[in-house]
């Protein structure tokens, strides 16, 4: 329970950083702070890993808070611009995570279903900070598996085996 609450804890102070970060990049260049932008951030930073502006959407209108298509990629664009939002540019369209308060890491993708998922990968790490660069600052990686996830190979199983019976059961 107290790690439940400490993580709470945490993303609270990192949602009120990332929405700090907004009103200063507002206030700089003199940009209206609207209600639309801070429900979209707070509706971003709620959402668990990967999502497409589709979820997203989906997301504010349970809420009860209708942001029209343009507002939604404006403020998207506004906070990739930020750095408090990721765009990772996949074969079946955009997918967004929060980018502020993370530390670099790898992506399963599976080639099936899409389904993308965050692995720990420790020696990956130690080899990217390992690397020397010639005249390039890093800020940060993001590296993607692709494979098939063991649902989708499960599913791929079942099929091939009910095909293989109903073959079998031809031939008879």
């Amino acid at each position: 329970m107290v790690q439940n609450h400490n993580d709470c804890l945490a993303m609270d102070n990192i949602k009120t950083r990332a929405r700090d970060i907004l009103d200063n990049y507002l206030e700089m260049y003199n940009h209206r702070k609207t209600p639309e932008r801070y429900s979209v951030l707070e509706a971003v930073y709620s959402m668990p890993g990967h999502f497409t502006l589709k979820e997203l959407d989906e997301v504010l209108r349970k809420r009860n808070f209708r942001v029209c298509r343009a507002t939604l990629y404006n403020s998207i664009r506004l906070f990739v611009e930020l750095r408090l939002v990721i765009c990772h540019h996949m074969a079946d369209g955009a997918h967004y995570e929060v980018a502020f308060n993370r530390d670099s890491h790898v992506h399963q993708r599976c080639t099936v279903c899409g389904k993308i998922t965050e692995i720990e990968a420790p020696e990956v790490q130690r080899a990217i900070d390992g690397l020397r660069l010639k005249r390039f600052r890093r800020d940060g990686y993001t590296l993607y598996i692709y494979g098939i996830c063991s649902s989708c190979i499960a599913k791929e199983t079942r099929m091939r085996s009910k095909m293989e019976k109903e073959k079998t059961q031809k031939n008879k």
